[in-house]
């Protein structure tokens, strides 16, 4: 059954389950969904400010959360570059926040264990911007560095972390029979948009592990939702939070993951995944591929489905290569050409760098790998049959 986001973000919110996990496509609407459930559990009424309202009931972390730290790039001088935090009710209080609790430390722990233990954030007297540094490894360093877009999600990320370990410890020390209050009494949830885009598969399952494990620490009554389009962190984080952990107390029934799928008229059909099979994400990759295909709407992000099916393929196959895959032809130079399209094309992590429409030359090649796969796992396959 169809329903609008608005009605997906009711059923979430009607669903009892303390942790839900939702997977879909890049372009399905995920953030779009984030602020219509922040919508409903905060709306606008009497005037009353929005964000305070958040604050209390809703803690969320999406692409708007990202958009609050922007670059000083000093360029007059371009000497001393610092990221900025845009004011506003929300990051003054969670900065403030973390400056009262002495949360600086946690927040350069996390962003180094992440990305580079020699890459430091410094921050300013008021925290309302943030230096970094890097450390050379002969008493040098080089200072005021502009960091590239994925350090500086992952920045943004290890504060909004640290801001949750800090609610989940706080509210598991609360004492039942002697309760005071704490400035998160009144939280309900927490709703984390993909906050991966930017890592590799080792730092990515770390991430998610840990997330995971943080969760599974939670006493409290705040419920937590999790987006992403990312296959790997779906899958770790499924794994993780789908079973019981006795030490923490963690029962696995309380959790719940779907897969959201965008239908015609704006329209989106949440389906629950079931707890006794895995997910075949590339399968749904290769839908998708022939879907776009089929009605002429390729773009340069359907070169990381293909990679992704090549690659688990490769690996199903027990090939050593995922080019291995490719269709190999008496023309050499062919075959390193559409590797070298791939490789160049898969590697954007965000979908900003570049212009997203494919040349006539890139469509066609992409359209006849999206063929290839047929034969792939359909040896027999002609080649009049496959496309």
């Amino acid at each position: 059954m169809s329903n609008t986001l608005v009605e997906v973000a009711q059923q979430l919110r009607d669903t009892q389950k303390k942790v839900q996990l939702i997977y879909a496509f890049n372009g399905t609407g995920k953030t779009r969904l984030s602020n219509e459930f922040k919508n409903l559990i905060t709306p606008k009424n009497d005037g009353e400010e929005e964000s305070t309202l958040s604050r209390q009931k809703i803690l969320y972390y999406n692409a708007f959360t990202e958009d609050l730290f922007y670059w000083d790039n000093d360029l007059e001088r371009d000497l001393e570059r610092k990221l900025k935090i845009q004011k506003n009710t929300f990051t003054e209080w969670l900065l403030t926040l973390l400056k009262d609790l002495g949360q600086d430390g946690n927040i350069i722990k996390y962003f180094q264990h992440y990305v580079n233990s020699k890459l430091t954030p410094n921050f300013s007297d008021d925290y309302s911007e943030v230096s970094f540094s890097l450390e050379r490894g002969n008493d040098e360093q080089l200072a005021n560095l502009k960091i590239s877009k994925g350090e500086e999600s992952n920045f943004i990320w290890s504060i909004f972390y640290t801001l949750i370990e800090q609610v989940v410890e706080t509210l598991n020390e609360i004492d039942p029979d002697y309760p005071e209050p704490t400035i998160f009494d009144e939280l309900e949830y927490v709703f984390v948009d993909d906050p991966v885009s930017s890592l590799d598969e080792n730092h990515l399952i770390k991430l998610a592990v840990d997330f995971a494990s943080l969760i599974k620490s939670n006493n409290s009554e705040v419920r937590f939702i999790i987006t992403t389009h990312n296959p790997l962190f779906y899958n770790v984080l499924h794994n993780e939070l789908g079973s019981d952990d006795k030490e923490l107390g963690y029962k696995a029934k309380n959790f719940e993951k779907y897969r959201l799928d965008k239908k015609d008229n704006n329209l989106y059909e949440m389906e629950i995944q079931n707890n006794d099979s895995t997910f075949c994400y590339h399968l749904h990759l290769k839908a998708e591929l022939e879907k776009a295909k089929d009605e002429d709407r390729l773009n340069k992000y359907h070169f990381n489905y293909l990679r992704n099916i090549l690659e688990k393929t490769t690996i199903f196959f027990g090939y050593k290569k995922w080019s291995d895959l490719l269709p190999q032809t008496v023309d050499e130079s062919r075959n390193l050409y559409e590797k070298r399209i791939i490789n160049s094309r898969s590697h954007s992590k965000y979908s900003g760098e570049e212009v997203k429409e494919l040349t006539e030359d890139e469509k066609r090649i992409l359209i006849r790998l999206i063929g290839h796969l047929d034969k792939i796992y359909k040896p027999n396959l002609r080649d009049d049959q496959s496309v």
